[in-house]
């Protein structure tokens, strides 16, 4: 488990992630209370049909929801996990995006979460930040693709 100030240091770091107009749509669900983990884990899993653990161990998960009231929702939340990442990174610690918080949050069993959670409204499932200490060391990124940026002069 991480210590608390970095989840901290790097939730707070999502916070400041641009959002259209500056609505700040998307929240931030920081998951540290293991059986909580697991039940997101275990109802992940379930929309992939598996039983593995789509966390990969990490004993903290940062649930990335965003308001679909408003327009530019999907890319501020995407935006707050751009963060996320940035900022564990940042300060030493392993993260990955874990997808189908969408289809997990649309759920019953999603929907009942957000109010045992007291979140109310219209709010789609963006991302999952896994945090942790990373148990190898992280790949070397792959060469970038030649036609990447086009430059028009």
């Amino acid at each position: 488990m991480p210590e608390k100030e970095l989840i901290t240091q790097i939730v707070e770091a999502g916070t400041y992630a641009p959002t259209g107009m500056g609505k700040q749509s998307p929240i931030i669900v920081a998951v540290t209370n293991k059986e909580m983990r697991n039940r997101l884990s275990q109802l992940n899993a379930g929309i992939m049909g598996s039983e593995s653990d789509p966390f990969y161990g990490a004993p903290v998960v940062l649930v990335v929801l965003a308001d679909k009231q408003c327009p530019t929702y999907l890319y501020d939340g995407a935006l707050v996990m751009g963060n996320l990442l940035n900022a564990a990174h940042a300060v030493g610690l392993g993260s990955c995006w874990i997808h189908r918080a969408k289809e997990v949050f649309d759920t019953p069993e999603g929907k009942s979460l957000l109010r045992e959670w007291g979140i109310e409204g219209e709010y789609e499932g963006i991302g999952n930040c896994i945090l942790g200490y990373s148990a190898q060391e992280a790949p070397q990124p792959k060469p970038r693709k030649a036609d990447y940026v086009h430059y028009i002069d």
